[in-house]
């Protein structure tokens, strides 16, 4: 998406001529809708500063933690447990602040910048129906795997992606954490998008679900309690790198407006707006950017 506004615009936008940024940024994302959502919102955004914005999303993690790595792409917006657990491959239990911390400290290494993060927490969780989980006597990630072992639960079907399959802070470390062996049998994995339809649908028993998609509780799920506390935190952050940060000094205040702006129910709703009632990405993006007076 390219799109510049004028010098009076700009300067409505930001206060001061010094909003005018000439200059190309590429702006990244994944492929799930919350990224489609930040990645577009953020290129909306930036354009209407006055930036030559490149969109370029719909990219697994790894694939785009490298892109920013080697300057293919300038931001993205990351999770500080992705940051710390994936990519920095740190395991101990850190407080959310910490985990930021930590993470922030480490990416400096290599020439990243973690800004402000947002008050959306994207955690990894497992759902159930709820009416399913209130007739098992299910509330947390232990009663389940506890159930799974009887007779009752030995047949049940547990939907997760590919990726939440074989990450570091995934399916498999959270089995480690809770002290479990889950039978192949159990396990079921397909896209992001049709675990959701999957378990609403009662082909599935339990799923994984992102904590902030709006399907959660459009669908009636209930997330089960992680007792044993293993998932960390999960805020989303713009990442910028050290280089474009040099080149575009003001773009860090800009960024850090946005994720002052996001929070668990606004992503949640922003979320739902898409999967659930279908309206395009694109409107859902400009309609809150026009709403909080950023474009």
């Amino acid at each position: 998406m390219k799109r510049i506004i004028s010098l009076f615009a700009a300067v409505a936008l930001l206060g001061s001529a010094s909003a005018m940024a000439a200059g190309k940024l590429v702006v990244g994302g994944k492929g799930y809708t919350e990224q489609l959502i930040m990645s577009t919102m953020t290129s909306q955004y930036l354009a209407g500063l006055g930036y030559d914005v490149d969109q370029r999303d719909g990219m697994g993690s790894t694939v785009l933690r490298t892109a920013q790595l080697n300057g293919q792409i300038d931001l993205y917006w990351e999770y500080t447990g992705t940051g710390l657990v994936t990519f920095n491959k740190v395991v101990e239990k850190l407080s959310p602040a910490e985990t930021y911390q930590r993470v922030k400290e480490l990416d400096e290494q290599v020439g990243l910048v973690w800004l402000n993060p947002s008050k959306a927490n994207n955690t990894y969780a497992l759902a159930m129906r709820k009416d399913f989980a209130k007739e098992k006597g299910i509330e947390s990630i232990t009663d389940m795997m506890d159930w799974l072992q009887t007779e009752d639960g030995s047949n049940a079907q547990l939907a997760s992606n590919i990726e939440f399959s074989a990450r570091p802070d995934g399916l498999k470390s959270l089995l480690a954490a809770y002290e479990f062996e889950m039978p192949r049998h159990n396990l079921r994995k397909m896209n992001s998008g049709l675990v959701y339809q999957a378990l609403a649908q009662e082909v599935v028993d339990i799923s994984m679900v992102f904590a902030t998609d709006g399907r959660v509780k459009a669908f009636n799920f209930y997330v089960l309690k992680d007792d044993r506390e293993h998932f960390p935190n999960y805020a989303l952050t713009p990442v910028v790198r050290q280089d474009t940060l040099a080149q575009f000094p003001q773009l860090a205040e800009q960024l850090n407006v946005l994720s002052a702006l996001m929070n668990d129910d606004v992503m949640s709703t922003l979320n739902a707006t898409v999967d659930v009632e279908g309206v395009s990405i694109e409107h859902v993006a400009r309609d809150f950017l026009k709403q909080n007076d950023l474009i």
